[in-house]
């Protein structure tokens, strides 16, 4: 009987210390040890089977979903590969059945930032290091995400980083030093982006109120509030949303990519359920929507020559990755691409006793050419070596644009971004 009771007592115990863990085990996106294991410690889920997707074709493209992995090369594909499943199987971006190459250099230089290599793949031209949304005369171009917005299409912006950062900026945003995230942050609202997700609350907010940096005592959050809208700042809040339009901001400057923050694949997940939801009415259209999602911190990893984090990171956008192509597998209609700004860390990979040992040549970025892959109706457009221009120029093409790179006159810009 005295057992009978100390079993009861170890297993209530047991019972109270573990279901917290439990519960939080699906949140848990902390690398496990041993990155290839995909045990329920491990916050990575492979492909079952991992076979190369059939290609959808003969439909129209309704929706467009851009994944940027930030200073992700082939290299570090394939270390993530390695390191999680295995040489001879395939990461989910890997199972994209196009295939491409795509250089990345900018006007400045042949080894890009980020803000130059988003101006070219936003908008289609060319510009310095540093610079966003313009050319190095300063002359800014329209992105493909605003000529869309112009016409009808639903938008979302996803990133770890701040979402006032280089990649999201590019989209939604002119500067002519990428360093002006106070000003990016103006003219993201002002471009009425439905779905916006990431960190960078600091620059929405004026100096004393909270870890605000504004120094024009303008409360952007009150501003979004008033615009429609929905603010939020937790995971929980964010798996509860019904509708857009949303800003959410989970950090006041990037990401902690641990929970209890939402991971990028639940950002990707909700950004697509929104962007895609049925309009009400017997004569409602079909919505259209594209998105760009970002695995921000490839690239703050990389520079950082730290191996593990990188492989982490890889395998989190992986993981939203996946999400984009369950929804495209289900809706048919959706473009899904997923490539990168640039490489960065000059990742070399050697082989000792079997395994694979990375080495770091540089904590910066470099020239390499980065990968491209495609899923979805027209993506053997994608196929081959291109520039980076001319990713934006041929999801134009796809989307109904004729004319691509499309100039803004300077006058026209300034009147669209003043906030009052």
């Amino acid at each position: 009987m005295k057992n009978i009771k100390l079993l009861v007592i170890v297993f209530f115990v047991l019972a109270l210390y573990l279901s917290p863990v439990l519960a939080a085990e699906k949140f848990n996106y902390k690398m496990a040890e041993s990155v290839h294991s995909n045990s329920k410690g491990s916050f990575y889920r492979s492909a079952s089977p991992d076979e190369t997707l059939k290609n959808i074709t003969g439909g129209k493209v309704r929706n467009v979903i851009l994944c940027i992995g930030d200073g992700m090369g082939f290299n570090h594909v394939t270390l993530a590969r390695h390191k999680s499943v295995g040489p001879n199987r395939k990461l989910h971006m890997e199972r994209l059945p196009i295939a491409g190459v795509m250089r990345t250099h900018s006007t400045s230089s042949l080894i890009t930032d980020s803000a130059a290599a988003v101006t070219a793949m936003a908008s289609g031209v060319k510009t310095n290091n540093g610079m966003i949304g313009m050319t190095p005369d300063k002359t800014p171009h329209s992105s493909i995400l605003e000529l869309l917005i112009a016409d009808r299409w639903r938008s979302g912006l996803v990133a770890t980083s701040a979402i006032t950062h280089a990649t999201p900026a590019g989209f939604a945003s002119y500067v002519d030093q990428r360093s002006k995230q106070v000003e990016i942050a103006s003219q993201m609202l002002t471009n009425q982006v439905d779905v916006l997700l990431g960190g960078g609350q600091k620059f929405f907010l004026p100096k004393g109120i909270g870890k605000g940096v504004r120094e024009d005592n303008l409360n952007l959050l009150v501003e979004a509030g008033q615009r429609g809208y929905q603010l939020i700042e937790t995971r929980q809040q964010l798996l509860a949303l019904k509708q857009f339009p949303v800003l959410g901001l989970f950090a006041d400057e990037g990401m902690t990519t641990f929970a209890p923050e939402p991971s990028l694949a639940e950002m990707t997940r909700t950004g697509i359920k929104l962007l895609s939801a049925e309009n009400s009415g017997w004569f409602a259209k079909k919505p259209k929507f594209f998105m760009m999602v970002e695995g921000s911190q490839i690239d703050w990893a990389a520079h950082a020559n730290d191996t593990d984090r990188v492989i982490r990171q890889t395998l989190l956008f992986d993981m939203a990755v996946r999400e984009t192509i369950e929804f495209a597998q289900r809706d048919r209609h959706t473009l899904v691409i997923v490539t990168s700004d640039h490489e960065t860390g000059g990742l070399v990979l050697k082989e000792k006793d079997g395994v694979i040992c990375p080495e770091w040549t540089s904590a910066s970025h470099t020239a390499a050419d980065v990968p491209v892959y495609a899923f979805g109706p027209d993506s053997e457009r994608f196929a081959g070596v291109m520039d980076n221009t001319d990713l934006p120029k041929r999801i134009s093409e796809l989307t109904g644009f004729k004319e691509f790179p499309v100039a803004r006159k300077q006058s026209q810009v300034l009147e669209e971004v003043s906030i009052k």
